[in-house]
């Protein structure tokens, strides 16, 4: 692994290259804030696929990529004259430190100080959020941290997670499956019901009560429904190769057939 050093030469170098492309690419030179974001969502969600198939080589790579638009931000706000990447690096950090009284314990800050004993991950947690409330700047309340654009089953567990820290969730994890019963419940009479509305809320309230009990349970739904997602094209691309060798359109196979090539599609997974 590289030295301290050669880190920071390392960055620095990536700051050069940065500075000459804003300068001598048509391309660097035109872009902005806005018109840079949803390539960086792009980045983000690709970075996010290589870690979920635990890819080192892909996540280095996406790293930089991610890396990249964080510093072509901060040149951006450079140019402005609001902030540089020394000032994200700073802020960053400073946060980090007033955020960790327990590994930086505050020497004449009261507002801290109280949270500095934390010998736990659990504890840390819960610090966390108490600590943001106190900042200067920090969240005024304890959901209006979750960015309201997160996709909704990320949101979700976000919200829980947050509403959890502060004391707001249930003392034992299998006190949820009765809530998750209940949801059920009400979401398959609406159905019968034939209440297109309602039977939508009900859906919404049985969907956060599973991924409430996956938290419980120390699941990440996210990841847990990606794995099923990448399963479930492993197994529906078996049924298709089969078709293709027999000549078939997958239309025009029954579902028996599938049925059967999907059965040995997971026999062949074990």
């Amino acid at each position: 692994m590289h030295s301290k050093e050669e880190k920071l030469a390392a960055f620095g170098r990536l700051l050069d290259v940065l500075d000459d492309l804003r300068t001598k690419c048509p391309w660097d030179k035109k872009q902005t804030s806005a018109s840079l974001r949803a390539n960086t969502i792009e980045e983000v969600y690709e970075l996010s696929e290589a870690i979920v198939s635990d890819d080192d080589k892909n996540i280095c790579k996406e790293l930089g990529d991610v890396l990249m638009h964080v510093c072509f931000y901060s040149l951006i706000g450079e140019e402005k004259s609001s902030y540089d990447i020394a000032d994200v690096c700073n802020i960053q950090a400073d946060k980090l430190i007033f955020r960790h009284p327990h590994v930086y314990p505050p020497k004449d800050d009261n507002t801290t100080s109280q949270y500095s004993q934390a010998t736990t991950s659990e504890e840390v947690l819960q610090n966390w959020e108490q600590i943001k409330l106190k900042e200067r700047d920090g969240n005024k309340r304890v959901l209006s941290g979750v960015p309201s654009t997160l996709p909704s089953l990320i949101k979700a567990y976000r919200i829980q997670d947050k509403a959890r820290n502060v004391g707001f969730d249930w003392q034992q994890p299998e006190d949820v499956w009765s809530k998750v019963r209940e949801e059920l419940g009400e979401l398959e009479a609406e159905l019968k019901r034939g209440n297109h509305l309602k039977s939508e809320n009900e859906l919404g309230d049985f969907l956060f009560s599973v991924i409430n009990a996956a938290r419980l349970y120390n699941i990440n739904p996210d990841n847990a429904l990606e794995q099923t997602n990448k399963k479930f094209i492993r197994r529906f691309n078996y049924i298709e190769d089969h078709s293709i060798k027999q000549g078939k359109r997958l239309s025009d196979m029954t579902l028996e057939e599938m049925d059967q090539l999907w059965n040995e599609a997971k026999l062949n997974e074990q």
